[in-house]
Order: C-alpha cells, then structure tokens, then sequence
C-alpha cells in the first residue's frame, strides 16, 4: 500500500514562508503527476500547483508568483515553497500523488498539514 506522508505545516505571519513537504513509500514502479490542493474551511478542496514527472508546473492564479513546486523523482518526493503568505491562504494542504504500481495507477492523498496564516 502507498502511502504519502507530509510535514512542514505551521503557524506563520502573514509575509512568511513555509515549505511543505511530501514524500511517498511503498510499492511505486513511477509516479506521474504530483501535487497540492487546499481546503479550506467552508469550502471544496482546490488545487494550488501540480507538477508532471518531466517538470512542467501548473499554478492556481491566486499562488502565481508566491509559490513553487518541486519534486524529486529519485525520492518519490514533492515540495511547495510558500512565500508571501497571506491570510486567506489558511487551509489544510494536501499532497497528491498518481502512483503507477506496473499493473495499475492510482490516486493516492496524503492526510493533510494544517497551515495556519495571521494577519
């Protein structure tokens, strides 16, 4: 079973910076998109940057600019840099990962970091 663990969530001022992190383990042949979405609470689950196993990024428009994905193939690893914090980045994030398994592909979410920002 894969599993992906996150950490790295916190309590920061708004114009802070945290780094997220998120690494898979288990059975994985490859990984293919990887990412993170947010939820907040009240409201649905979104997405705030996806990154393809050959690098190519997406952002949600309101984090263009303030954050950056990245990922690590040789360590079924991704990260976020958040900078520029802001309050109404406030949400749980979670990381995302579609695990290629050689006989199947498959979502799999991590449990979630809580990222709190004060104004």
């Amino acid at each position: 079973q894969v599993q992906l663990v996150e950490s790295g969530g916190g309590l920061v001022q708004a114009g802070g910076s945290l780094r997220l992190s998120c690494a898979a383990s288990g059975i994985i042949f490859s990984i293919n998109d990887m990412g993170w979405y947010r939820q907040a609470p009240g409201k649905q689950r979104e997405l705030v940057a996806a990154v393809t196993r050959g690098g190519i990024t997406n952002y949600a428009d309101s984090v263009k600019g303030r954050f950056t994905i990245s990922r690590d193939n040789a360590a079924n690893a991704v990260g976020l840099q958040m900078n520029s914090l802001k309050p109404e980045d406030t949400a749980d994030y979670y990381c995302n990962a579609d695990i290629n398994q050689g006989w199947r592909t498959y979502g799999v979410w991590g449990q979630g970091t809580l990222v709190t920002v004060s104004s």
